[in-house]
């Protein structure tokens, strides 16, 4: 596997799908998150936003801070491109970038007109078309968004890890015994300012079907009780935010990326995120 240096403890860049912050806005964050202490940031693509490209830019705003895609989309560009795209940015960072695919949604597909096919048999064919590429040949660390069971399968047979999210430790536990020792293990954890917040994170969570198939399998509630709301997010300060990434870290997580919920103001959520490095250092 290429080398991940992104540490035991990075953020997800807030997102609020109605607005995009300047690339000098982004800039100027990115570095008060490494200043911070921050060892990664994570960022996410829908169709119409690139982010490889953002992390390109932000790459080269920062000395050490790891970068990754908390997903890029499959069916923003074919494989050959994301291949390519991926590979130079590892050869121009080395040890800085990781990619991470995620199969996205029927719509996404259609928006493109491509078939969507099954999750599992799409990202498939798609991380097999990664592996067909060989030029440029700069390695870089390959992760799949993956909650279920057969798409953890997926990431231990055919990727250098995973990338669940949302989740209880439990479940960081179970994913750690799919993907073996050796794998890559990043887990985003669910963060909030307020427990009305985390309630309506929750909630949102629970409207995809498959999630709320994994908690069940899990054996939690599928309705956002007290108790699951409590489990799943962390919103009661530094200390709360601590103590949830600690517990993905003793469950076999590699690392843990604070995920913010969507909808969060940039700003303000750069500010959330910098408030609470001190607790995680």
């Amino acid at each position: 596997m290429a080398t991940f240096g992104a540490g035991p403890v990075g953020v997800c860049l807030p997102v609020t799908f109605t607005s995009t912050p300047s690339a000098d806005d982004q800039r100027t964050a990115v570095r008060r998150l490494e200043r911070a202490g921050y060892h990664a940031a994570w960022a996410n693509e829908v169709i119409g936003k690139d982010a490889l490209a953002q992390l390109a830019v932000l790459l080269g705003a920062t000395e050490s801070l790891a970068f990754g895609t908390c997903v890029a989309n499959i069916w923003a560009r074919p494989p050959q491109t994301a291949h390519a795209a991926a590979s130079f940015l590892a050869q121009a960072f080395p040890g800085r970038f990781t990619l991470g695919l995620g199969v996205g949604y029927p719509q996404q597909a259609s928006s493109v007109d491509r078939p969507f096919g099954t999750p599992l048999a799409t990202m498939r064919s798609y991380v097999e078309g990664l592996a067909a590429e060989t030029s440029p040949p700069a390695p870089y660390p390959l992760i799949l968004g993956a909650n279920g069971p057969k798409m953890l399968t997926l990431a231990a047979d055919l990727a250098d890890g995973a990338l669940p999210a949302g989740l209880p430790p439990q479940h960081t536990a179970l994913a750690r015994r799919v993907l073996g020792p050796d794998k890559l293990l990043v887990v985003a954890q669910s963060i909030a300012d307020s427990f009305e917040t985390a309630r309506q994170t929750v909630s949102n969570w629970l409207g995809r079907t498959a999630f709320r198939a994994t908690l069940a399998d899990l054996g939690y509630p599928t309705e956002p009780t007290d108790d699951l709301v409590r489990t799943l997010v962390a919103f009661d300060g530094p200390d709360h935010v601590a103590a949830a990434v600690q517990a993905h870290l003793d469950a076999g997580a590699d690392h843990v990326t604070l995920l913010s919920p969507v909808g969060t103001e940039f700003g303000p959520g750069i500010d959330h995120l910098v408030s609470l490095a001190p607790a995680l250092r």
